[in-house]
């Protein structure tokens, strides 16, 4: 089991990748409008200012862990005969409609969502 320090170094790691595939994908904006949230501070993972809210209307979380064995299996299933971009939608019981792409294809819809 990873220690405290370990888990929180994790999930910082984390929040500064997702941080930095923004910031290029969007370079209008500036490092001070999206930031990594302190890690143990309650709220949003990724910190947006107003300015990044108008491009990137979103709450972001971020999660980190050891395993996700089921969702990445879930997407295998998904590319096995794939044409175009795989998609997993799952909800568990009596809960929404989720769906799962990958990070750089989600990315990628919200630059042309914007144009």
């Amino acid at each position: 089991m990873a220690t405290t320090a370990s888990a929180k170094a994790k999930g910082r790691l984390g929040q500064q990748e997702i941080r930095d595939r923004l910031l290029k994908a969007f370079p209008e904006l500036h490092p001070d409008d999206i930031k990594s949230q302190i890690m143990g501070v309650n709220g949003e993972d990724i910190v947006l200012s107003p300015r990044a809210r108008e491009v990137l209307p979103l709450s972001i979380e971020v999660k980190r862990r050891k395993d996700f064995k089921t969702l990445y299996a879930y997407m295998r299933q998904a590319e096995q005969d794939r044409i175009f971009e795989p998609i997993v939608f799952l909800r568990g019981d009596r809960q929404e409609w989720l769906s799962i792409c990958k990070a750089d294809y989600f990315v990628e819809l919200l630059k042309w969502k914007k144009k």
